[in-house]
């Protein structure tokens, strides 16, 4: 069932506080692919950050919705963020329900994100697609006064997109260096979906043989060597970014 969009937290809910960054994923694990080391950098910067999926992952091949969740709830302690929710959208009906745009919309109202980070808008995965399209469109309703969803308007900076799956070329790129190895441990946090299947065990999938960690790794450590650091991730944004000059920053 979807949680009431008008829901708002108490006082004393660290929720209840505007956020510098606010992280979306379409189903739990896929934030900390993408955007595991920027989020931890945030955390350690002394930003606020909080994290949101969209569904529980219920239609994937292994774990059951509660083991994700508290897989879910791991990461989020190891990455450092002050809140994850989920919410509990479909698996597989991402966007279907005209409801979810609403649904988006009074979140980002109710916790006043300066940025957020969503999917980007190409990927092999539908629902990642589908989470691109549909948060895109609520970072845009959020912050029209006259769109009729719970909570006031809000216009947060700018909305960046982070790659799951297929990656292009970055408009920039994060150095997360300092803080793979938390990337890293998050990942691990989300057993029923990395851990190699044994033969009473977990069905084999692409998520849970060696190549699909590695093709975590190797993206995010070319990203780093163009640039020159170990390791980072890389960020799409839609508008041009503003240099003061074309002397290259040290």
């Amino acid at each position: 069932m979807t949680p009431s969009p008008d829901h708002r937290p108490s006082s004393l809910d660290p929720r209840a506080s505007s956020l510098d960054l606010l992280v979306f994923g379409p189903h739990p694990d896929d934030l900390e692919i993408g955007l595991g080391g920027t989020i931890a950098t945030h955390v350690a910067l002394g930003h606020s950050v909080g994290l949101c999926d969209l569904t529980a992952g219920e239609m994937g091949s292994n774990g059951s919705v509660e083991e994700r969740l508290a897989e879910s709830e791991r990461a989020r302690v190891v990455l450092g963020a002050l809140w994850r929710e989920n919410l509990h959208w479909p698996d597989r009906r991402v966007g279907k329900d005209p409801a979810h745009l609403d649904h988006a919309v009074a979140f980002i109202r109710r916790h006043r994100p300066s940025v957020i980070a969503v999917p980007y808008w190409s990927d092999r995965h539908p629902d990642h697609v589908a989470a691109s399209q549909v948060l895109t469109e609520a970072c845009f309703n959020a912050g029209l006064r006259r769109y009729a969803a719970p909570g006031d308007a809000w216009k947060v900076q700018w909305v960046c997109y982070y790659f799951i799956n297929d990656a292009v070329e970055p408009s920039f790129v994060i150095d997360v260096s300092d803080v793979y190895d938390t990337k890293l441990a998050a990942l691990d946090c989300h057993t029923s979906q990395f851990t190699p299947p044994a033969p009473d065990g977990a069905v084999a999938t692409r998520l849970n043989t060696p190549l699909f960690r590695q093709m975590i790794e190797s993206r995010d450590a070319q990203f780093g060597a163009r640039v020159g650091v170990r390791s980072a991730e890389g960020v799409v944004v839609r508008e041009p970014l503003l240099r003061r000059t074309l002397l290259k920053p040290l």
